[in-house]
């Protein structure tokens, strides 16, 4: 039997080593074993995470209080914290070997904290924690298991008061007198209903019944408006003295505790319920996880009785409504149908008759495979049973039969298929619509034929013509190197180098052009960079292109954020060329990159002429020619795919580009990229 311990917390071994008492090494090592217990918990429930959060709730508590039983003996055991957490765990839906798992991995968990101690236990201390782990958990148990029968007792006992179908106020009366004999402690119990934004109590019985029928108070009004309001069980000590209260039925003399519990359909206030007592001033938590369970299958009873309301209505509504939906099956040109779970049908309208060859007379009653095709029923049966099973749509499927087919032969079809449920979200078969897709899918294989045309033009335009340009271009740089060259060959080079870099920057944009046209987008892979080191580095390089015209750079500010540097050169090199194709020769092209707070500004500016005010509104705009232009051989030159892909670029940084141009000030370009990523 557990005695109570009078041993010194630590005593002297044969080797000189301390041992160790159970009641210390529990509290010198709580938080490890809780951790431990945690973990074993998480794992335990690992398919029903919502139980998380009650981890936690008691055991802090009930290691403390086990290390206060192994020390002081049976008489600490006490009955409050067991109790409340045997209730606290019936409440939350815990079967009894799911509390009984609870204590075995605690003690699993304390024996191997204890096995990797290098301290041993005291002679008769893992004795002691055995003994008082099996007291906690038989008087845990024992707790758990009466409350449930009380509750089970009580269930049945409601479920019988249901039997003959009695009236709303006659059910909670008779629900609240289980309530009554259930719990000696109450004296009094109500139901108040929520009517025209007030509480009514529609039912009472013990004391102050007769007074406490047919009175109403506001929906926050006194204590009852608080468990309204509060949407929460609250509870009262002394309710004959208590401010709080307003019914004058929980206003009689002596009356202690009131324990009051809201009535929700989800969010949605039904009413308020409560019980009181002469006799305690707070209830035991046996008496309040029954008066909630109650509580629930009332607010079940009501959301029931709501439901059958609304479910007759409808049905009548539903009659009303049949000649319509006859009508519009008949006329609609797409094929419906209703199938029942067994997969036999119950209704089609003609379009669906004619797709299946029947009249709707012969679909009555016949299974789906005696209906189609045996092609047509091993692709689709399948599929509907799965759509029967889990409850989720199935959309457009698309079913095919080959020219020699006997009926349909050559045709397609899309299929959906719909569960269809009653209110109480029972499936009651499936909805299927079905519509001829043959000239869509011819019409669709010639589009893809094109578009696999344009696919194969731009590899061709992307890889093929990619590889002769760059030999084109290797070749004219080897050649640059020679030194037997004079100056006309020296230009000639240098003409065919440049060239060679205006179709290498053509192609990119058509490229991309294709890209961002075909839906796909400008792809970009951002990292954190300088702008103006790589706009320094991109000058560089069309300096020696262009050895002829002068390149001007500056930056202002902190110019680091997250881009695409290939995109950034990209941009900077299709402004640039611009500028230099339409500047005015002999004055520089200017390209400043400004750092502000948000973002990062990149400007290219040339002097030169203006571009004119009826080409400014579609300035980025692919394809477009520069009619106006005094040069004509800048007049065959698109302005527009460079300026174009310009345009997308900044856009997919969460950018943009500006223009503006006149005489007087020559023409700017300004790019505003952000620093960020969009939407962060």
């Amino acid at each position: 039997m557990l005695e109570p311990d009078s041993r010194s917390v630590n005593k002297e071994g044969p080797d000189g080593d301390r041992t160790l008492r159970a009641a210390d090494f529990l509290r010198a090592h709580r938080e490890e074993i809780l951790a431990d217990w945690e973990q074993a918990m998480h794992a335990l429930h690992a398919d029903r995470l919502e139980r998380h959060s009650w981890l936690m709730d008691h055991m802090p508590e009930l290691l403390i209080a086990l290390a206060e039983v192994i020390e002081h003996g049976p008489e600490a055991l006490g009955t409050a914290l067991w109790d409340e957490h045997a209730m606290e765990r019936l409440d939350q839906g815990f079967d009894l070997g799911e509390v009984a798992a609870e204590y075995a991995l605690l003690r699993k968990c304390v024996l191997r904290r204890l096995e990797a101690e290098s301290r041993a236990l005291a002679p008769g201390e893992l004795e002691r924690l055995e003994e008082a782990l099996d007291r906690i958990l038989t008087r845990t148990m024992t707790c758990f298991s009466q409350a449930r029968q009380r509750i089970l007792q009580a269930l049945d006992r409601m479920t019988q008061a249901t039997l003959d179908n009695p009236s709303m106020d006659t059910l909670l009366a008779r629900l609240l007198s289980v309530l009554m004999e259930s719990a000696l402690a109450v004296d009094a119990a109500a139901m108040l209903m929520v009517e025209d934004e007030r509480l009514v109590v529609r039912a009472a019985v013990g004391l102050g019944a007769d007074k406490a029928r047919g009175s109403s108070l506001r929906l926050d009004e006194g204590f009852i408006g608080q468990v309204a309001t509060q949407r929460k069980p609250l509870a009262m000590r002394s309710a004959s003295t208590d401010a709080r209260v307003v019914l004058e039925a929980l206003k009689a003399p002596g009356l202690r505790a009131v324990y009051g519990v809201p009535l929700l359909e989800d969010d949605r206030l039904l009413g308020v319920a409560y019980m009181a007592s002469r006799t305690a001033f707070l209830f035991a938590e046996p008496d309040t996880l029954l008066f909630r369970t109650i509580a629930q299958r009332v607010t079940a009873y009501l959301v029931q009785s709501r439901l059958q309301a609304r479910e007759r209505a409808a049905r009548v509504e539903a009659q009303r409504s049949l000649a319509q939906l006859d009508a519009l099956l008949a006329a609609t040109p797409m094929g419906i149908a209703f199938i029942d779970p067994e997969l036999r049908y119950l209704r089609v309208n003609q379009a669906m008759a004619d797709i299946n060859g029947a009249s709707p007379e012969e679909h009555q009653g016949r299974l789906f495979r005696e209906v189609h095709l045996r092609e047509i029923a091993d692709a689709v049966e399948p599929v509907l049973r799965r759509a029967l099973e889990t409850g989720e749509p199935v959309r457009s499927m698309e079913l095919s039969l080959p020219s020699s087919a006997p009926r349909g032969g050559g045709r397609t079809w899309q299929a959906s298929f719909y569960p269809v449920r009653t209110l109480f979200g029972e499936v009651l078969g499936l909805g299927c619509t079905v519509v001829d897709i043959t000239e869509h899918k011819q019409a669709e294989a010639t589009l893809q034929q094109a578009v696999d045309f344009r696919e194969q033009l731009l590899a061709v335009l992307g890889h093929d013509l990619r590889n002769p340009l760059n030999a084109i271009g290797a070749s004219a740089f080897q050649l640059s190197r020679a030194q037997e060259w004079g100056p006309p060959e020296r230009r000639a080079v240098d003409r065919i180098r440049k060239a060679t870099a205006r179709m290498g920057r053509m192609i990119n944009d058509i490229l991309d052009f294709a890209r961002s046209r075909l839906g796909g987008g400008i792809p970009v892979s951002r990292q954190r960079m300088n702008m103006a080191e790589v706009c320094q580095a991109a000058l560089e390089e069309l300096q020696v292109s262009h050895p002829e015209r002068q390149l001007v750079f500056e930056s202002h500010g902190d110019t680091w954020g997250e881009w695409d540097s290939d995109r950034v050169t990209q941009v900077l090199g299709n402004l640039v060329a611009n500028a230099i194709q339409h500047g005015q020769e002999g004055v520089p092209v200017r390209t400043t990159v400004r750092g502000e707070p948000e973002e990062v500004v990149l400007e290219v500016h040339n002097q030169g002429e203006p571009i004119p005010a009826e080409l400014m509104p579609r300035i980025f705009d692919p394809f477009k020619v520069h009619a106006a232009a005094k040069d004509p051989a800048k007049k065959t030159r698109s302005l527009g795919l460079g300026l174009y892909i310009v345009s997308q670029i900044a856009g997919v940084h969460g950018g943009r580009v500006e223009v503006r141009s006149t005489a007087r000030e020559g023409t700017t370009f300004t790019v505003h990229w952000p620093r960020a990523r969009p939407g962060t």
